[in-house]
């Protein structure tokens, strides 16, 4: 199995990112031990979101990529691709006017079949974080073929964002962990410009 195939195959990892940063957003994916997993530079003012996913801060071995199909589409879809391998692993599509009020991203297979969503705790806390306070912390989960597959929890911080992900139940449900790490990484990237 390849170094990477390892990353992608734990079951819990922490998401951090720094509020505060000048020249586009840093990601790091870590895993129980605090080993980096996963890195990710966010370049600014980008017109057309073209994210690598890479094992290493240094860039040196990418795991894959998050591609957007169009330019700054509210509602954007989000091909995920294994970089080793070149195999389309599926798409992430943000369902634009819901997620203003509540997000919620769809889930594809490599197929383009819709397998899931990626959905907001609840609405009375997203109501409650969009209008009165950022200060309460977001959870999402993950709905894969009708069972619940994963979840990430943010825990309070106000200078790094941080996701508590459990993907322990990800493979009983069928969902690919790269695309749940994907999916993390763009709640990260586009929701977190909301704030």
């Amino acid at each position: 199995m390849s170094q990477d195939m390892v990353l992608v195959n734990q079951d819990r990892y922490l998401a951090k990112k720094k509020i505060f940063s000048m020249f586009g957003n840093k990601f790091y994916v870590f895993d129980t031990q605090e080993n980096l997993c996963f890195f990710v530079h966010q370049k600014a003012f980008k017109l057309k979101e073209a994210i690598t996913v890479y094992r290493d801060e240094g860039k040196q071995h990418p795991v894959m990529t998050i591609q957007a199909r169009s330019i700054m589409d509210f509602s954007g879809t989000y091909d995920v691709t294994d970089v080793q391998t070149g195999q389309v692993v599926g798409a992430l599509k943000r369902q634009g006017l819901k997620s203003m009020l509540r997000d919620e991203w769809h889930m594809f297979d490599a197929n383009g079949t819709q397998i899931g969503t990626v959905m907001e705790d609840s609405m009375a806390l997203a109501m409650i974080r969009r209008f009165l306070s950022n200060l309460v912390p977001q959870g999402f989960t993950v709905t894969v073929n009708g069972q619940e597959a994963a979840t990430f929890q943010q825990n309070f911080n106000p200078f790094v964002a941080k996701y508590d992900i459990d993907l322990s139940r990800a493979e009983q449900c069928g969902l690919d962990k790269r695309l749940a790490v994907a999916s993390v990484v763009l709640l990260l990237a586009i929701e977190g410009k909301q704030q």
